[in-house]
């Protein structure tokens, strides 16, 4: 029986070399010459430090037009959080990762709606969809793709026949 799963994951290589290539426009930038500012990738967090709000602003754009080139989903960023010491600000960014339940709830809610004749289960932090056709498969990815209610970035696994 064919199936596939559904994930949020997002490639840790290409966010890495997003993030470097960001740090490398911010030393090019003339108007960002003598400020003290960076992009830092840590495990589950993006952080931008910069003297100045507006900065972090500029900066936030940077980041996402580089994630973009490089086909980083942008809703892998989570709500922001901003922190003020001394002389620098901070804003950092968590990276979503995996379903989590209510998402998962959510997407198989979808499902069912849609009248499709598949089966879906959630299991930990994917989706797991079954159906008797390729094309039934098929006609829930396209679904998904075209939902804009959902707010993580989706991909499609694990497609067996």
């Amino acid at each position: 029986m064919p199936s596939f799963d559904i994930v949020s994951e997002f490639d840790q290589h290409e966010l890495h070399n997003a993030v470097d290539q960001a740090n490398r426009e911010l030393e090019t930038r003339y108007d960002f010459r003598g400020v003290e500012a960076s992009f830092e990738l840590a495990e589950q967090h993006i952080t931008l430090t910069a003297e100045q709000e507006f900065q972090l602003d500029q900066m936030f754009m940077m980041l996402t037009t580089t994630m973009s080139k490089r086909k980083v989903d942008l809703r892998t960023l989570a709500e922001p959080t901003d922190s003020k010491s001394g002389k620098t600000v901070k804003r950092t960014y968590p990276l979503k990762q995996g379903i989590d339940q209510k998402s998962a709830k959510e997407i198989v809610k979808k499902i069912k709606e849609s009248k499709i004749k598949v089966q879906s289960s959630i299991q930990g932090d994917q989706v797991r969809v079954n159906g008797k056709k390729r094309d039934d498969l098929q006609q829930v990815i396209q679904l998904l793709k075209g939902d804009e209610g959902i707010e993580l970035a989706l991909q499609f696994n694990n497609f067996r026949d």
